[in-house]
C-alpha cells in the first residue's frame, strides 16, 4: 500500500514559479510511473508530467514542456514538480499518482493506482 502525500501549492501572479512536493509511504517500486495530473471545476483530470521511478524517462503535456520540470529525491522517498513561467491557465488542483504501468500509460489517470489527495494552484495574471 502506498499513500501520497502533496504540499506547495498556492497563489503566484502569472510569470512566477512553485514547486510542488508529493511524499510517499509505502514502497515504491521501480517500476512504478509517479505522475502529476491536474484538474479544473467540471473537467477531466488531465495528465502534467510523469517520471518511472527507475528514473530512466519522463514525460510531459505539450503544455507544459520546457516550464515544468519533474523530479524525485528517492532517498525521501519524495517527486516534485518544478513550475516555472507559470500562466493563469495553469490554475489547477493538482494530484500525485502512482503505480505499476508502462510507458504507454503514463498519460491516462485510470491507469494509476495510488492517488494524493490534490494541493490548489492559482495563478493570477
Amino acid at each position: 500500500q502506498v499513500q501520497l502525500v502533496e504540499s506547495g501549492g498556492g497563489l503566484v501572479q502569472a510569470g512566477g514559479s512553485l514547486r510542488l512536493s508529493c511524499a510517499a509511504s509505502g514502497r515504491i517500486f521501480s517500476s512504478y510511473a509517479t505522475s502529476w495530473f491536474r484538474q479544473t471545476p467540471g473537467k477531466e483530470r488531465t495528465f502534467v508530467a510523469c517520471m518511472f521511478w527507475s528514473g530512466e524517462n519522463k514525460y510531459y503535456a505539450d503544455s507544459v514542456k520546457g516550464r515544468f520540470t519533474i523530479s524525485r529525491d528517492s532517498a525521501k522517498n519524495t517527486v516534485y514538480l518544478q513550475m516555472n513561467s507559470l500562466k493563469p491557465e495553469d490554475t489547477a488542483v493538482y494530484y500525485c499518482a502512482a503505480g505499476p504501468l508502462g510507458y504507454w500509460s503514463a498519460s491516462e489517470s485510470g491507469a494509476y493506482r495510488y492517488w494524493g489527495q490534490g494541493t490548489q494552484v492559482t495563478v493570477s495574471s
